[in-house]
């Protein structure tokens, strides 16, 4: 039966996922270059656990400075530890925004700064689902050749899209 109807098959369940996946920047190559990052001026609460947890953990960030009045800047996330080689539950990371100079929180909430540094950024536009993954894999490959690899923190920065029709732009950042 799916013989004979492969293409309506394919017509009516593959091409929706493929085209999804393009839309989503499923097929958009990350960029590596040298460069400086920072300095960053940035609201955040502590996290140690599954990185998985991190969308929850951002909205709790966003809800918070909602709540004090605060319009958030651009998603701030800076991972100290490599999943890869980390178990789930000794995961630390900062999740958090950006924020002008000058405007204090209330807790939960911390401020920190991260001065101008040294950095490898990869940089890539697709939706947040996608994005870690081509970024980190752009940097292994970019890294790889020379025997090195992805050390940590890694700062990843997104940068959200002006409609539901562009997908956000993520940087993520290496120490060089």
């Amino acid at each position: 039966m799916i013989k004979k109807n492969w293409l309506a098959f394919s017509l009516a369940f593959v091409l929706p996922i493929l085209v999804v996946f393009w839309w989503w920047g499923g097929l958009n190559t990350a960029t590596v270059a040298p460069g400086m990052g920072g300095p960053y001026h940035y609201v955040y609460i502590e996290h140690i656990g599954n990185f998985g947890k991190i969308p929850d953990i951002q909205q709790k960030v966003s809800d918070a400075l909602h709540a004090q009045g605060i319009t958030p800047g651009n998603a701030i996330t800076i991972l100290y530890d490599d999943p890869r080689i980390t178990q789930k539950r000794d995961q630390r990371a900062r999740v958090g925004y950006l924020l002008p100079a000058g405007v204090s929180v209330k807790p939960p909430l911390q401020i920190d700064d991260m001065p101008v540094r040294p950095v490898l950024s990869a940089r890539v536009q697709a939706s947040m689902l996608l994005a870690p993954s081509a970024a980190y894999q752009a940097l292994h490959d970019y890294l790889q050749p020379s025997g090195q690899d992805i050390r940590m923190p890694s700062v990843e920065l997104y940068v959200a899209g002006n409609s539901i029709n562009q997908m956000g732009i993520l940087t993520v950042e290496i120490p060089r």
